[in-house]
């Protein structure tokens, strides 16, 4: 699967494809992925005017160190295979397929990511893929979804689609959404790939998206799609690790540097083992400091 340890994606920011002030500044707000979007967001009276709109984004606009992300119109519209097209040609990092509900889909949009490659002179395989599961299908192929291909760096819920597909609808406190949540991110896992939840509809209720964040984050999932810039810093914040947290894994990657120096193999912390999902864990902390500001360049604790 594509490497997903090396970038942390708290936030995936949905923008919409026919909006070109906010094809301008997307990048100002500090999303970790920016998603541009050529379906739900955009009429089909637009869509070719939307995919031209966020060609010429790519092309033109800085988006700093923000992953870029597109999702195209489904294997299913006239609009798929020029999307594909003209996304890969443009240089976009990675293109998330709605409505995924086999491998066999991401496999075919695999197959078109890689001839549009060659087509447009695009290095072989530096376009990635994505599967946003929207229904009971998808979660049931989930599995065989997310190890699709070598090119996949996520799965994310969609829960508007897949609450409609379940004949219920978004409550308060998620219960509708426990069982293909914990799937999902399963699957993801087992693929060594990244899980993004679904987003947070209500913009005026903070406590909410505070309250979800925390609960998707102790899941353990990646991140969050959003909505609106605003949300970004709330979710942020949720993904910060605490002062004890990062001084923790300073201290275990001293232990890590101190043994390496020594040439041993044996990783020792206060009369305990050093193994390796401490390490990784270690290393995912100091990156959400070091992405949150709460560490120095030399990684060393920020004092509010």
């Amino acid at each position: 699967m594509a490497e997903t340890e090396e970038r942390l994606r708290r936030t995936m920011m949905f923008v919409p494809g026919n909006n070109p002030a906010m094809l301008k500044d997307a990048g100002i707000y500090g999303a970790d992925s920016i998603m541009f979007d050529l379906e739900d967001a955009v009429s089909l009276q637009e869509k070719d005017a939307a995919r031209d709109l966020v060609y010429e984004a790519l092309k033109t606009v800085e988006y700093g160190t923000a992953e870029k992300v597109v999702r195209v119109n489904g294997v299913d519209t006239p609009f798929y295979k020029d999307d594909v097209r003209a996304m890969v040609k443009a240089g976009i990092d990675v293109i998330r397929l709605p409505k995924t509900e086999t491998a066999a889909m991401i496999q075919e949009l695999v197959k078109d990511v890689a001839a549009a490659e060659q087509e447009f002179g695009r290095p072989e395989g530096s376009t990635h893929v994505m599967a946003a599961i929207e229904s009971a299908k998808g979660v049931v192929n989930v599995n065989a979804i997310a190890a699709a291909s070598d090119r996949m760096i996520g799965v994310a819920l969609s829960a508007e689609d897949y609450t409609t597909d379940m004949k219920t609808h978004r409550y308060p406190d998620g219960r509708e959404l426990e069982y293909a949540r914990n799937v999902i991110l399963h699957a993801a896992r087992a693929a060594g790939i990244a899980a993004f939840d679904t987003v947070f509809t209500n913009l005026d209720d903070e406590e909410g998206l505070i309250r979800e964040t925390k609960f998707i984050h102790q899941l353990g999932f990646d991140g969050k799609s959003v909505i609106n810039p605003r949300q970004i810093p709330v979710i942020n914040a949720v993904y910060a690790p605490t002062k004890a947290e990062i001084q923790t894994a300073q201290q275990v990657i001293a232990a890590i540097a101190e043994a390496h120096e020594k040439g041993s193999g044996v990783i020792s912390l206060n009369g305990q083992m050093v193994d390796r999902p401490v390490a990784l864990r270690a290393q995912r902390v100091m990156r959400l400091a070091q992405a949150s500001h709460l560490v120095d360049e030399e990684g060393n604790y920020v004092e509010e």
